[in-house]
This record gives C-alpha cells, structure tokens and sequence, in this order.
C-alpha cells in the first residue's frame, strides 16, 4: 500500500491508475499540504474522475510523522 502524504513520484506512478501523475500528485502535495483523503485526488490536474480502483493500492496517513 503506497501512502499518498509520503511516496515518491516514481511510486506513485507505479500504481496503474495513476501512471503518468507521479509528479503532479507530489506537487500538489507540496502546495496544499497532506491529503487528508483519497477523494483529494480528483483536485490533482488531470485525474478528475480516473481514480476509480485507487482505493486498493493507496492509502492516505493524515497525521504527520515526527
């Protein structure tokens, strides 16, 4: 399970369905700060509404590590 709020964008675009975002998933991250959620995803640019299935190889740990 790859964590959204800590993997790499070469990670990132090992997952299928977000092949190709690696780099704009981490972006938004720096941006925005921590996803707080999955759902988050579809604010990323270009993968409104191509998150479905996702959920099976991502998970989303809010809280910051120390």
């Amino acid at each position: 399970m790859i964590d959204l709020n800590t993997a790499t964008a070469d990670a990132l675009d090992s997952v299928d369905v977000l092949r190709g975002h690696g780099f704009e998933i981490v972006r938004y991250r720096e941006d925005r700060g921590r996803f707080t959620s999955i759902r988050q995803l579809d604010e990323v640019p270009g993968l409104a509404g191509k998150t479905d299935g996702v959920e099976a190889h991502v998970s989303v740990n809010a809280a910051r590590a120390t």
